[in-house]
């Protein structure tokens, strides 16, 4: 496996403003049906742009993250059926796509445009529609159910199916890996492994039911209670939550979604110009892996963090504030001992105790997760962006984290192939 030494961007780099739209499932409501991705976008650029204190015409460039804009939306090149919806008509601007870790890498792309010195100020933001499809030959406002059978059939192409015949069959994705290797590696027999699984999900719900932007914010206590059932645990291990293989249940699956979210990102030099509270950018490792490769998402975790870590001289004690796409809830406990976050061999303890919720003392996923916040594919990233720099800056009232983060991590997966790990800091 290749490795990558990183040197520091050409100049600093901080983030000045940043928007998020609420993430929901647009058809069935009659104040959201309708709503496209276009619109997604601008909202959360408009809101970006009002956070920084700037405007359309002061952006010098802007970037454009959709998942799957072909399959999803019938575009080639969204970042130019965006531009009028937020002022940017004439801009430049690039679209990418790397599946679920656009939004991750959405900001390193920004944060690079910024540091080479050729823009100042760069937007980059991400929306997709990741509950609805798009009806064929129709306007862009008219939508239909996104199945589950598309959606898994969907995955298909996160392979290289170029040696599928060899191996006599497609590749599919199969959601219990990664709790199967905890539970190997950790000794942990199928009861306990369980219970830290459904404790994952009563913690993702528990952080969302404080935010207004989620998608689902009922407690699994409250669930439990309607249901009348004396605890969360009891309900999460009932037939209300069954089982999709050997571990997994539904509740630690991704809740699909459709939204959006920006970033604007200047000169650390200028950030002050802007706002009484950048966040600057430390940098981003990155790795890229085949989802063929056995151990793809561990073996690019740890290249994407050695990266990072050597480039920034950040220990692992320093980090106070995790983020992980755990579209596969696994991943944000599996990715936060690897990181040094939580302890390696006992991190599964921290989520039993409850320590990882936002009130805890090793808070992650503080919106809630992609199995609560929500997956709009493209825009997670951002999304946990958009949290991140809300926390550092003390603005998250009542789900505020006891202790405000310095130091900030965020680890990205996407697509069977993507991994990105970026640290902020405060100034």
């Amino acid at each position: 496996m290749n490795r990558t030494t990183l040197k520091p961007y050409g100049r600093s780099v901080s983030i000045i403003g940043v928007g998020c739209t609420p993430f929901m499932e647009i058809l069935g409501s009659p104040e959201t049906e309708g709503l496209t991705e276009g619109e997604l976008f601008g909202y959360a650029a408009i809101e970006a742009m009002k956070d920084a204190g700037v405007e359309p015409k002061d952006i010098d460039y802007y970037f454009h993250g959709q998942a799957n804009p072909n399959f999803v939306s019938e575009y080639i090149t969204p970042n130019m059926q965006v531009a009028n919806w937020f002022g940017m008509k004439g801009k430049g601007s690039m679209h990418h796509s790397e599946a679920c870790c656009t939004g991750y890498l959405a900001l390193e792309i920004a944060a690079m445009a910024v540091a080479s010195g050729k823009y100042d100020l760069v937007l980059s933001a991400s929306a997709d529609m990741g509950a609805s499809l798009p009806v064929e030959g129709q306007p862009a406002h008219k939508r239909r159910e996104f199945t589950l059978e598309e959606f898994n059939t969907s995955l298909k192409y996160i392979y290289d199916r170029a040696y599928t015949r060899g191996m006599q069959a497609g590749m599919y994705t199969v959601f219990d890996d990664l709790a199967a290797l905890y539970a190997r590696d950790h000794q942990l027999d199928a009861k306990t492994m369980d219970d830290v699984l459904c404790a994952m999900a009563i913690n993702n719900r528990y952080n969302a039911s404080k935010n207004p932007l989620a998608k689902l914010q009922i407690t699994y206590e409250d669930i439990a209670k309607e249901k009348g059932m004396s605890d969360a645990m009891q309900y999460m291990q009932s037939p209300f939550n069954p089982k999709i293989g050997d571990y997994m249940r539904v509740s630690g699956l991704e809740e699909r979604s459709e939204g959006a979210a920006a970033v604007i990102v200047c000169p650390t030099e200028m950030a002050y110009k802007y706002t009484d509270h950048p966040i600057e950018i430390l940098g981003t490792g990155s790795s890229a892996l085949e989802a063929s490769n056995p151990h793809l998402e561990r073996r690019a975790t740890r290249e994407a963090y050695r990266q990072i870590y050597t480039l920034t001289g950040v220990k692992p004690s320093e980090i106070d504030l995790f983020f992980a796409n755990d579209f596969v809830i696994t991943s944000h406990l599996d990715a936060a001992e690897i990181a040094g976050y939580l302890p390696k061999k006992d991190g599964y303890k921290y989520v039993l105790e409850g320590r990882t919720r936002f009130d805890g003392d090793k808070p992650i996923n503080t919106n809630g997760g992609r199995t609560s916040f929500g997956h709009a594919h493209a825009a997670s990233g951002l999304a946990d962006v958009y949290e991140a720099v809300k926390q550092m800056r003390g603005e998250c009232g009542e789900r505020q984290v006891k202790k405000l983060p310095k130091t900030t991590m965020l680890r990205g997966f996407g697509g069977g192939q993507n991994l990105s790990a970026t640290i902020l800091r405060t100034l």
